[in-house]
């Protein structure tokens, strides 16, 4: 299989950790002999209630029984897409209200980018320094970090970048201005919480020349921060907010949510304004559906803050500089990527899966699933302070 993955299956790196995988559950990944790993990163902030969560596989079995793809986007009523939507509506502040299903948070991302620019009749975005929205075109071009998409311009124009967190750059916001877009908390770049109110002052700037503010909630969104999306922590609702990653509960999805009067771009001058052929799948969006009822139906966004506590009082080393983020959206920072290397290597040989951070290289990541139970993180702890340890004897 190894062989076959390498020679057939297209590669995104030079290094794949390469793990051969035979099932997993809960909060454990297990490979084909059968060792069992503690999964720390969650399929990348994705499984939100961890893996094969039973009311998600009901959810998707009981779908799969009824129907699977009748139709493109938008034309059928399809009772799972439709009772996600309203959901969505009915856990939102006014005046996000509706709901356009797309198949990742990258494709929700360019539709929302679309919206801005046919609403305003704009054509200027404005986007942060070490941001990631995704690796589409559109995406790319609002990606804040030019080592990684220099190899691909020419990328859509009309771009501007500032410093998230520096109030000083909200004066780039201008008439000429159709949306600015940033993550609520920044995910790249190592997790990095808007501090002073900072998200609230670019909406009030927003406001104030008629531009629209994106939150791209795709990983601090469907529970993650405490909240079941992370603007509700400061104090700023977005015009369009974004989400994807663990709305699916481990299955593919990305959707964006704004007003009716803004959405209603999309459906004429010109007609179909964005269309998908599987964006809304009925399997999809029952999963999404039971992954978010079991998310505010239950103790899980607070146990997540209870969580939050446990890591940081857990971790504690000389080689752990800081702990940034919020929730279960952690970031512990080495003093070095080579260190921080050797911490995700070596911990999964020891059955525990970290991983890094695109642009922070001294990070190791600490998404597990909001279902994570505190002796499985004291586990985990344990395994990422014995390995520090040793490199620092």
């Amino acid at each position: 299989m190894k062989s076959d993955f390498f020679k057939y299956q297209a590669q995104t790196s030079p290094y794949p950790l390469a793990m051969e995988i035979s099932h997993a559950k809960g909060s454990y990944i297990f490979d084909t002999d059968n060792k069992a790993y503690l999964d720390f990163v969650a399929g990348v902030s994705a499984c939100s209630l961890g893996h094969c969560h039973p009311k998600v596989v009901t959810a998707i079995k009981d779908q799969l029984d009824r129907y699977m793809h009748v139709m493109v986007y938008g034309e059928y009523i399809q009772q799972p897409a439709v009772e996600l939507a309203k959901f969505i509506a009915d856990h939102t502040p006014e005046p996000l209200e509706q709901t356009y299903l797309t198949n990742s948070g990258t494709e929700a991302i360019e539709g929302a980018l679309k919206l801005a620019k046919r609403a305003t009749g704009r054509s200027e975005i404005i986007a942060a320094n070490h941001a990631y929205h995704g690796n589409t075109m559109g995406s790319m071009s609002v990606m804040g970090f030019e080592e990684r998409k220099q190899a691909y311009r020419p990328l859509v124009p009309g771009t501007k970048f500032i410093q998230f967190n520096n109030e000083d750059d909200l004066q780039e916001i201008t008439s000429k201005t159709a949306a600015v877009i940033l993550e609520t908390i920044q995910g790249g770049a190592g997790f990095l919480e808007p501090k002073n109110n900072y998200l609230k002052k670019v909406k009030a700037k927003c406001d104030a020349v008629g531009a629209l503010l994106i939150l791209d909630e795709i990983q601090p969104g469907i529970g993650r921060t405490g909240k079941l999306f992370g603007f509700e922590n400061y104090n700023c609702t977005p015009d369009i907010v974004v989400m994807g990653k663990g709305l699916g509960g481990g299955m593919p999805i990305g959707a964006f949510t704004t007003s009716t009067a803004l959405m209603s771009h999309l459906k004429e001058n010109p007609k179909m304004g964005h269309i998908t052929t599987f964006g809304g799948h009925p399997v999809i969006a029952a999963a999404a559906l039971a992954t978010l009822k079991e998310i505010t139906l239950t103790p899980l966004m607070q146990e997540t803050l209870e969580k939050e506590q446990l890591f940081r009082e857990l971790l504690v080393h000389p080689l752990i500089t800081e702990i940034r983020g919020k929730g279960l959206m952690l970031a512990a920072l080495t003093p070095s990527a080579d260190i921080t290397n050797q911490v995700i290597l070596e911990a999964q040989n020891q059955g525990l899966i970290s991983f890094w951070l695109l642009f922070e290289p001294r990070a190791i990541r600490i998404t597990p699933p909001l279902t994570i139970s505190k002796e499985e993180i004291k586990i985990g702890c344990g395994i990422i302070l014995d390995i520090l340890n040793r490199i620092n004897n």
